[in-house]
Parts: structure tokens; sequence; C-alpha cells
């Protein structure tokens, strides 16, 4: 469920260059680990990339097991450095964890093999769980991330981030004006233009239903959790409790039962929660939305920029477009693809459907397609891959 390497490094090896990704085997993004049978180490070929998957501790959250994880990975990928350099010979090393702690082995592998240094961000750690979890900058952990991040900015010979507004605090940490590019998330066109999978049998029945009871469809679909600001969904659909409104929550997620439950207690019958679904029916469901939600909270972290998959998927659908967010940028008005509202505000929440509701079908349709062809012109993998490639020299 990490598809952004996958599709990167397809894209590299279409343009006849070979790929190895190193990982490790157990992670919360993946619906499935590889199966390494008891075996410390996996190398196998998919759709001609090279991946090596290393073992590793299994865990759950945000805890001591996921820092055990990473703690294992880390130290395997140093330890085994010098045969990496040798028996792959790389040109271009790419540190690309969320956590920036890859910096070291990478570099080990980069000096080893006398390649070039890249370093993608994701995610600004240490400053995430700073501000979100509110670590101190001198818990023994952070000063960690702390050192690896600035370890990043200083030596690696470029930086690549799907932030957009990351340069005044990279370059506070030491990197140089020049070794920034940035390389957003992205989209596979060909899974868009095939004809969609079907929707399980349930989801299809609900979403049917609605049609047929002349509802308006407002839908969400991605993870159920605190940083979706659902709750504020919620809120809004119990202020249009009377109007011709549905509000459709698909997927899972640890805030889900939580969410149900609330939603049961207010009566809010319009409220429709269905299970996830695979990624080939993502456009089947996509398609029953009249309008595709997207909400944030309000969090001084997303200064440095927002680059969620979900609001691509959305523009792919051709989907109009309810951004609830205030971050350095807003990729909806960047594409002009629909509307953009103050987060956690559930009275504007639900004036925006209506506003959205009263532009009309061919408004709505409009801001859809829109959206659709930002994505084409900007965001496929082919266009980003060719970027990214600028930053390896």
């Amino acid at each position: 469920m990490e598809y952004r390497p996958y599709y990167l490094a397809r894209e590299w090896s279409r343009l006849g260059h070979q790929v190895r990704i190193l990982a490790s085997a157990r992670s919360h993004v993946r619906a499935q680990a590889p199966l390494l049978d008891g075996r410390s180490r996996l190398d196998e070929t998919i759709d001609g990339i090279a991946y090596t998957w290393f073992d590793t501790p299994a865990y759950a959250g945000n805890g001591a097991g996921r820092v055990r994880n990473i703690a294992a990975f880390v130290l395997r990928l140093y330890r085994e450095a010098g045969a990496i350099a040798r028996q792959f010979r790389p040109d271009v090393v790419i540190a690309s964890s969320t956590y920036p702690l890859d910096i070291w082995p990478a570099r080990r592998i980069a000096k080893l093999a006398g390649a070039r240094l890249l370093y993608e961000l994701h995610d600004l750690w240490p400053l995430s769980p700073m501000e979100l979890g509110g670590y101190s900058k001198w818990h023994p952990f952070i000063m960690l991330l702390q050192a690896a991040e600035n370890t990043a900015c200083r030596h690696a010979d470029a930086v690549v981030s799907l932030l957009p507004k990351v340069r005044e605090h990279l370059e506070a940490h030491g990197m140089a004006p020049d070794k920034l590019h940035i390389v957003p998330n992205g989209t596979d066109p060909a899974e868009w233009l095939r004809a969609p999978a079907p929707l399980p049998a349930g989801p299809a029945a609900t979403l049917a239903a609605l049609r047929r009871d002349g509802l308006f469809v407002v839908g969400y679909a991605g993870t159920h959790g605190v940083a979706n600001a659902l709750d504020t969904l919620l809120a809004a659909a119990a202020l249009m409790r009377d109007e011709p409104v549905a509000f459709v929550l698909a997927g899972g997620g640890p805030d889900k039962a939580r969410l149900q439950k609330r939603a049961q207690q207010a009566g809010l019958h319009k409220v429709c929660f269905l299970d996830p679904v695979g990624k080939q029916q993502v456009p089947a469901l996509l398609a029953c939305f009249d309008l595709a939600y997207i909400g944030w909270k309000r969090q001084r972290l997303y200064r440095f920029g927002i680059a969620p998959n979900k609001l691509i998927d959305y523009m792919m659908a051709a989907r109009p477009i309810l951004h609830a967010v205030e971050a350095g940028n807003d990729p909806v008005a960047e594409a002009g693809c629909g509307l953009t509202i103050a987060p956690e505000d559930a009275p504007a929440l639900a004036q925006g459907i209506r506003s959205m509701l009263a532009r009309g079908p061919e408004q709505r349709r409009a801001w859809g397609q829109q959206g659709k062809r930002f994505v084409l012109e900007n965001l496929t993998y082919q266009v980003l891959g060719e970027r990214f490639l600028k930053a390896c020299g």
C-alpha cells in the first residue's frame, strides 16, 4: 500500500534504468507483508523491479515496537552496506523513508559505491512527532531524528520533497538552496482509463438506494483517523439532517467504530459507513459521489504544505471537491477543481455543501473535469519520474 516507490521505480525501469528497492518486510502501511517463511531476507522481482525485503520485528501503533522495527531495519542496512554497494553498484542512492534515520546507511552505501546521495522527504521528522505528538526536542529519540535530518540536509547531493513549502525549514538545518527539488505525489492514469472493477454487492446496493431516493451524495474515501477531520463531517451532517443530502464514509481506520457510534447516537440516518474497497474498485466508488470531501485538522505543521494521495484520486475520478484546510498550499485552488473552506468548522462545511449543490451539475462537472485535466498534465508518474531523475544529476 506504499505505491510511490513502486510507480517511480517502474517509470525508471521503462526508461532503461536498473532499480532496486530495499525495504522492511513489516510496515503498518501495507495490507499484506512479504512472505519470508523464516528467512531473514527475501529477494524478488515485481513488475521488473528488484526488491530486497529485510525481516524486522512486528509492531502495532507508534510506540516502542515501531522504534524497534525502525532500528532493526536501519542497522541491517548499515551492516550490509558494503555488500549492497559491491553487488548492485548503484549510481544513485535514495534515502526515502517516513523517518530520516535511513540517511546514515544510504550515505554509507553511496560512499562505498561512489554514488550520488539523494534524500526524499515525505514527512518532516522530528517536527511531526513534536508538533503532533507533543514530544520535547530534548527527548532522546527526537534528538536522534534531528541529527539524522541535519545529516541529510548537509550531506545529500540533492533533496526531493513531496511538500512544497519546506525550503526555509531545510535551509535552517543546513541544506544548500540549490539542492531542493519538489516532486509531489502522482498517479498512474492507465488505472483510471480502463473499465473500473465493480463494487461489492453491499456498497453497490447502498449507493444505488441513495440515488433512487434522490439524495445528493457527499463522499469521503480513505482512512478514518483523527487527522482526517471526520467529526467535522458528522457535525455538518447533523446540521443538514433535514436536507436532501447523504454522507458516505468509505474505508477503515482507528476511529471508524467511534464515528459509527457517534452517528448512531445522533440519529444521523443519512450517514452511511462502507467497508474499504480494493484499489481497483476505487474508481467505481468515487463515481458514485456527487461531491468528494477531504478535510484536515487545524494544525501548524501543514504550513509546510500537503500532498495527499486521496486528493489525486478524487481529481482523477473527475469529482468536484470540497476541501477543508489551512495549509501552505492548496491543490484544489491550484487546480481549480472545487471550493476550499476553513478546517474544523461544521457550519462552514455545511454551507460549502449547500453552495456546491446550488451551483448546479454543469459547474460541478466542469470542476471535476478541470481536476482530472490538471492531474493528467502535471501529476502522472511518467511526468514525475522524469522530474525526479533531474534531481539525480
